[in-house]
């Protein structure tokens, strides 16, 4: 049976590289939308499987249009480009299951979408990689984080600063996470 799936993200060319990639792996794109409430209807209407929807539309965001769906049985995945640690909490307690962090390759999205809808068949590896997504929003918003106070301190543009975190990571063979977290924390010394 073809999994049913809308696809939601104000950016035209967002859903045509996911309904390209869902629908060479046997998903069934039953609507698309580039507004939330949009895809709310569209939700209602198809009762999808699946719903990738974009964190920042116009009409409704992507965590309203999850709240709104909550208990309906579709599982709902948001796509995003941002990685605040209050939008993550808001969009679990809205329901959403898992995060697409922009830009994605297949090779990501199809096992994790995969593991969703057959929770049965998770295997660890899937569990590891769904955690490893959400640690990476979370690398992504130190980092952040650590360049803005480098900025500030420093006088620093943003390639500047984000040059002396990657560089520091590089010496010290550590990760830039480790390194934006000794910037935050003040224990920097680069």
């Amino acid at each position: 049976m073809d999994r049913r799936v809308v696809i939601a993200d104000d950016e035209s060319i967002i859903r045509l590289d996911l309904k390209e990639i869902l629908e060479a792996d046997g998903y069934l794109v039953v609507g698309e939308a580039a507004r939330g409430d949009d895809a709310l209807a569209m939700i209602n209407e198809h009762k999808p499987d699946l719903a990738l929807l974009d964190v920042k539309m116009p009409g409704l965001d992507g965590i309203e249009v999850a709240r709104e769906v909550k208990n309906s049985g579709t599982i709902v995945v948001l796509l995003t480009a941002f990685s605040q640690r209050s939008l993550i909490e808001s969009a679990r307690d809205a329901g959403v299951v898992a995060y697409l962090v922009k830009p994605f390759r297949s090779s990501e999205i199809l096992p994790k979408l995969a593991a969703l809808l057959n929770p049965s068949e998770l295997e660890p590896t899937v569990a590891k990689e769904a955690h490893h997504v959400d640690d990476k929003i979370e690398t992504r918003e130190l980092v952040q984080r650590a360049k803005e106070l480098l900025m500030k301190e420093r006088g620093l543009d943003e390639p500047a600063a984000f040059e002396v975190i990657q560089q520091s990571a590089m010496r010290a063979r550590t990760r830039m996470r480790d390194v934006a977290q000794q910037i935050l924390k003040g224990e920097f010394l680069g």
